[in-house]
C-alpha cells in the first residue's frame, strides 16, 4: 500500500483511536490476498491492555465500515507496538536517539540494506547510525521498515 493511502488511512483513523484515549502509533498494511492483514498500532503513557485495544478496534472497524477505504478482504489487528516497536516517523525516530534499531532502506547505501546501528542523531530528516565501526546517514525517505531492539539488562 502506497505511504499515501497510509497516510490518507491514519488522518481517517487517528480520530477514532484518539476518542478512546489512546495515540496512534502507525499503521502497516500487508499485503496477502484473501489473508491482508491491516495492523494498527495504539500507545499510551500507561501502555496498552487488552481492553485498550478492544475498544480502539471496535471504533476503528466502525470507521473502516462506513468508509470503506480498503479493496477486498483483510483482518484488522490492533496492538500496542511492543518493545520491538516499530518505528514510522521522524519524530519516533528522534525520540530514541541513542538506542539500538534494526532498519531496512528501500534499497542499499554503500552496500547496506539491512543493518542494525545505534542511532547517533536525528536531525532535519536524516538520521545518522552507528554500525560497527563505520557511521552511516539515511533519509527517512529511504527507510521501508524499522524497529526499535530491545535490551534486556
Amino acid at each position: 500500500m502506497s505511504s499515501k493511502r497510509i497516510e490518507t488511512l491514519k488522518e481517517m483513523l487517528e480520530p477514532a483511536v484518539n476518542a478512546v484515549g489512546m495515540e496512534l502509533w502507525g499503521i502497516e498494511f500487508l499485503s496477502q490476498g484473501k489473508h491482508s492483514i491491516l495492523r494498527v498500532y495504539i500507545d499510551s503513557e500507561n501502555g496498552v491492555t487488552i481492553d485498550n485495544c478492544e475498544a480502539a478496534s471496535h471504533q476503528v472497524s466502525g470507521v473502516l465500515d462506513v468508509e470503506d477505504p480498503i479493496n477486498g478482504e483483510y483482518n484488522l489487528e490492533v496492538s500496542s507496538p511492543g518493545m520491538d516497536r516499530p518505528l514510522f516517523t521522524f519524530d519516533q525516530f528522534a525520540a530514541y536517539e541513542g538506542e539500538l534499531i534494526k532498519v531496512r532502506l528501500q534499497m542499499a547505501v554503500n552496500g547496506m540494506r539491512n543493518f542494525t546501528g545505534k542511532l547517533l542523531a536525528a536531525k532535519d530528516d536524516a538520521l545518522t547510525f552507528q554500525i560497527d565501526n563505520q557511521q552511516l546517514t539515511v533519509s527517512i525517505n529511504q527507510i521501508d521498515k524499522a524497529n526499535l531492539v530491545p535490551i534486556f539488562d
